[in-house]
């Protein structure tokens, strides 16, 4: 089976096992607090939006599932965050099993890596990072967390929410204070919203900016254009966002806040919309002007090889340049001293129409489903679902169930990548050596 399938075929149907595994052990009557079993399709549900580090939830994570479902809901976030070839790769070499060429092609495929060559070796180094980041993240938690539950739920907390914030998930088990609460508790908490922010961002950047960054620490003329093109997206995005967020909710949301609360509010909302998920400000208030950053930001999203959904920061970054360079009238795609190669510019125009194209079908598919709920809730929920993103104004456990099986495919199509679900269902054919006559039409 695996010699019939591609490189993308077999990410794809990995993570249907690993979905299919988490829906298992969640139908279990030990995973839900109820002590029966939770059916299949909130498992189901659960499983893909764990897996597919998005956050959506038609069950409170904290309410509904004992300690083994919440501790089975980590683990499928943190296989999805990695990835499960990832994961594998590594155990493999732990126990110092050969690495064939087969499997350094699907770690390629798997991290976006921009070649074959030190593939192992940035695995060991991803997960090495990883297991070090979630863990300061999870002390860094446990300072807040200890004193308010307890030392073993603080503990729990601290891990479960590091974990979640550095692959960009977005659960929580803040429902000990309300259902859905997410992180509104601490809204105006410096230690949990920095420490979350930076496990967002950190996890958000990409495993080929990691690397980069440690082998030349500050001297940043010898970055690869790759990273550089990610931390001044990121940067922009972040500050920019943040701006917007708090311009348009200074009358709403932000009103009567101090600047502390201000600054932190309007921060942590640009970096969580760029798929992480969680909230600390009742996003069902949102103001139209919001709604609509967000779902820009979600679209958007972190960067390739990384913890993160959307279209990259990378893609937006080269379809701008590219818009840019055409109304300019210039002859290549330049930028830090550097011009982009012309597969660069085709993927990226791909995969935003790809994107935009299956997120424009479902938010009319989930419109005609779904009358009695407003444009905007749907926007969000739908763009929310295909960038992995798990920020809802509420809408997800009162849709249908057809319109729940869209946001399912959506989330699959959002972690695998809209361009290699396409791909996973194309066979690639070899291109005709005979091109046919060119004729001119009118573009604009």
């Amino acid at each position: 089976m695996g010699k019939r399938l591609s490189r993308v075929q077999t990410i794809a149907v990995g993570f249907l096992l690993v979905i299919a595994a988490g829906t298992l052990l969640l139908m279990l009557p030990i995973a839900s607090k109820s002590g029966e079993s939770a059916g299949f399709f909130p498992a189901f549900f659960t499983a893909v939006s764990s897996a597919c580090v998005t956050g959506l939830v038609v069950v409170d994570t904290y309410a509904g599932w004992t300690l083994f479902g919440q501790a089975v809901i980590l683990l499928l976030i943190q296989i999805g965050g990695l990835g499960f070839i990832t994961i594998g790769v590594f155990f493999s070499t732990f126990l110092k099993r050969r690495i064939g060429l087969k499997e350094r092609n699907l770690i390629q495929e798997s991290i976006n890596t921009l070649q074959i060559g030190g593939t192992v070796r940035l695995v060991r180094k991803v997960v090495c990072y990883t297991a070090v980041i979630e863990g300061a993240g999870a002390l860094l938690f446990m300072i807040r967390f200890i004193p308010l539950f307890g030392f073993w739920k603080g503990v729990w907390y601290g891990v479960f929410h590091s974990v979640s914030a550095f692959c960009n998930a977005g659960f929580d088990l803040m429902g000990a204070f309300e259902p859905y609460a997410s992180l509104t508790p601490f809204y105006d908490d410096v230690l949990v919203n920095v420490t979350a922010m930076a496990l967002i961002v950190i996890g958000g950047i990409g495993f080929i900016v990691w690397d980069d960054i440690s082998r030349n620490k500050w001297r940043v003329r010898k970055y690869l254009l790759h990273t550089k093109i990610v931390l001044a997206m990121t940067a922009a995005l972040i500050f920019g966002g943040a701006l917007c967020f708090f311009l348009f909710e200074r009358g709403n949301l932000l009103a009567g806040m101090d600047a502390k609360g201000c600054v932190l509010s309007s921060l942590f909302g640009s970096v969580t919309a760029r798929t992480a998920g969680f909230n600390t400000l009742d996003t069902a208030s949102y103001t139209e002007a919001t709604r609509f950053l967000n779902v820009v930001l979600m679209f958007i999203g972190g960067s390739p090889g990384s913890t993160a959904g959307g279209v990259k920061t990378t893609t937006m970054a080269v379809v701008l340049l590219y818009v840019w360079a055409n109304l300019r009238s210039q002859s290549g795609l330049g930028v830090f001293g550097r011009r982009l190669d012309e597969d660069s510019i085709k993927k990226a125009s791909t995969v935003f129409f790809i994107n935009l194209l299956l997120a424009s079908a479902s938010v009319l598919l989930m419109c005609a489903l779904e009358p009695k709920i407003g444009i905007s809730d749907i926007l969000m929920e739908v763009f929310s679902a295909i960038g992995t993103v798990g920020i809802s104004t509420g809408i997800t456990r009162e849709v249908t169930l057809a319109s729940k099986c869209v946001l399912i495919l959506l989330m699959y199509c959002g972690r695998l990548g809209s361009m290699s679900f396409a791909l996973a269902f194309m066979e690639k054919k070899q291109g005709s050596r005979v091109k046919l006559p060119v004729e001119r039409i009118t573009i604009g």
